[in-house]
């Protein structure tokens, strides 16, 4: 169990759910306690020393974010053993400090784990740690209030009936479902729900299941909250260490789009590096994944729901090797589906009952489009004028029976802004500069 009581460094993005380090993973201290088998852990450490040239038994175990004591320093003792692994400098034998180099059979067993896989780093978690650790995640989810979501969507202009809709389905942690014409802030919501969530949760660099490395670490989508061990309440000093091939990381918010089919919804495998990347639903696990513009992909949209079936239903996912080998993986995340079309044209009402939840999100009615104008111009700098709305309602969207769009003030103060540009004036909502902007935004809409 993880200590109480931290202290935070400079990091912008602090500690929010203290109680996750309840079940952070501690420092292993052996090699059996790793999970792995000592043929993995020193071919890490041989490719190490061969990309390297030479390395300390402190740089070997930075490199593969595992203890000496006890874990790399055996590691090294049987690497002498096998004498694959030399002494340079005449220093003491076993001590952390020492250098290592490769002898020519170590030379010749790097090369040989190379045509294995090329790789190099910290050391994989075995799948079972991986599993238990996320299901003890799961349960750290935190409640969202009524407070915190008007609170998340405080930049959003969004009614009051929508919000007592998404309130219970962030808090579901399953399915849900936006759907409705476009630009109207389907994206926009899904990802103010991801931020929503806020909290931590615990990526691994990497992870190994029958000898095989799968990448699961991604700075793109998971960025670290670095932590600092301090003292309790009670001015005791904490000796907690917690398992550095693991990182604690903001919840993950995974956007795909048009890019997603089937094939990315399994394990990648690189032919040249001979590892695996893990795929999208994998690396958003204790956050969320939003399958953006969906129906728009090159797949069948039947066919990728198929596949989203057993993990809606058991919370567990079966990823391949190309072995052929099957494994169960946890699926443990808010899965939200933003689509333009027609639910009830893209998927069979089986599909449909296994998302718990289907929000409309519809075109702004009248007052909401001036409040969403109103924000728009205050965020450009723009004068707001209440009559000039009145002006582009009566005598561009009604004589034309066009809907509002929630996305429409962006752009026409966008628009606006380039014309006042352009023209060398101060930009307002003129009705000389408005008119500009509808006849080339508004004629074909």
């Amino acid at each position: 169990m993880a200590p109480a009581g931290h202290v935070y460094d400079e990091n912008p993005f602090r500690l929010e759910n203290p109680s996750i380090l309840d079940i952070a993973p501690p420092e292993p201290k052996s090699v059996e306690e790793t999970g792995l088998k000592m043929g993995l852990l020193s071919d890490i450490a041989l490719k190490f020393l061969y990309y390297a040239g030479t390395g300390t038994g402190m740089g070997i175990a930075e490199e593969m974010c595992l203890p000496w004591p006890g874990v790399i320093e055996h590691v090294v003792d049987f690497l002498a053993t096998e004498k694959l692994v030399d002494l340079r400098g005449g220093k003491g034998f076993g001590r952390a400090s020492v250098e290592f180099i490769l002898t020519e059979k170590g030379r010749e067993y790097a090369r040989d784990a190379l045509t294995r896989t090329t790789y190099v780093g910290p050391a994989p978690v075995p799948i079972e740690q991986y599993n238990a650790l996320i299901t003890s995640q799961t349960e750290e989810t935190p409640v969202v209030s009524q407070e915190e979501l008007v609170a998340a969507l405080s930049h959003l202009t969004v009614p009051a009936e929508l919000m007592d809709k998404l309130g219970p389905a962030v808090n579901s942690g399953r399915s849900l479902f936006l759907y409705g014409p476009p630009g109207n802030g389907k994206t926009s919501l899904a990802e103010a729900v991801s931020h929503m969530f806020g909290g931590e949760v615990f990526v691994p660099h990497c992870l190994e299941i029958g000898n095989q490395i799968i990448q699961v670490h991604d700075h793109l989508l998971h960025t670290p909250v670095t932590l600092e061990m301090g003292r309790d309440s009670g001015a005791r000093r904490q000796t907690f260490e917690m398992d550095k091939r693991w990182m604690l990381c903001r919840r993950p918010a995974v956007v795909v789009g048009g890019e997603l089919t089937l094939e990315t919804l399994d394990l990648i495998y690189s032919e040249s590096t001979r590892f695996y990347e893990a795929p999208f639903q994998v690396k958003a696990n204790g956050g969320m994944l939003l399958i953006d513009d969906f129906g728009r992909q090159k797949v069948h949209p039947t066919d990728l729901l198929n596949r989203w079936i057993v993990p809606l239903e058991k919370r567990v996912d079966f990823l391949t090797l190309h072995t052929g080998k099957k494994f169960e993986i946890p699926f443990d995340q808010l899965l939200v589906f933003s689509t333009n079309l027609d639910p009830k044209e893209l998927v069979d009402e089986a599909f449909l009952r296994r998302i718990k939840y289907k929000i409309e999100v519809s075109n702004p009615d009248e007052e909401s489009y001036r409040e969403i104008f109103r924000r728009v111009c205050e965020a450009a700098g723009i004068p707001y004028v209440d009559q000039a709305v009145t002006y582009l309602v009566e005598h561009y969207y009604k004589p034309r029976t066009m809907q509002l769009r929630a996305c429409h003030p962006r752009d026409l103060v966008g628009l606006i802004k380039d014309a006042a540009r352009y023209r060398q004036i101060p930009p307002a909502l003129s009705k000389d500069l408005l008119d500009q902007a509808c006849e080339v935004f508004l004629v074909n809409l």
